[in-house]
């Protein structure tokens, strides 16, 4: 599945938060975010509650619209992952991410599409596998590292 479905918000921003469909069902859909070096993903807008893996190391950085600079940094390592809830509250404020990196890195996003998001606000945990300037909590993993 390569294919880019022609996804819009009713801002008018994407809601396709990367350039290749992998899977979709009626529960989850994946994308990938494939980033040339130093390339950039244009501004879109996350409607579900959703995860993101990087399988493998890299550096970004990320800006919201209406935003002059680039205050957002991730530092990920191999298998970092970001959860984050987007509430009822509506969709999270459109963004671009660009790659810091001197080679492509691809990271998934995986959208929990299947039901209302049973979460009040909006919050984020990841693996500590990374950092990030994003406020967020680190969640437990559940091994003995």
């Amino acid at each position: 599945m390569t294919a880019t479905p022609d996804r819009h918000s009713v801002s008018g921003f994407p809601t396709t938060p990367g350039d290749e469909l992998v899977f979709e069902n009626d529960r989850v859909r994946v994308w990938a975010m494939n980033l040339e070096a130093g390339g950039m993903f244009d501004f879109h807008e996350h409607q579900h509650d959703h995860l993101i893996l990087w399988p493998n190391a890299g550096r970004a950085e990320a800006q919201e619209h209406g935003q002059d600079d680039w205050p957002i940094s991730q530092h990920a390592e191999r298998g970092f992952v970001f959860f984050k809830t987007v509430g009822r509250g509506g969709p999270l404020p459109p963004h671009r991410i660009r790659n810091l990196e001197d080679h492509p890195v691809t990271h998934y996003i995986i959208e929990l599409i299947g039901e209302e998001s049973p979460s009040e606000g909006r919050k984020s945990e990841t693996n500590g596998r990374g950092t990030t300037t994003r406020p967020h909590t680190v969640a437990a993993s559940g091994t003995d590292d």
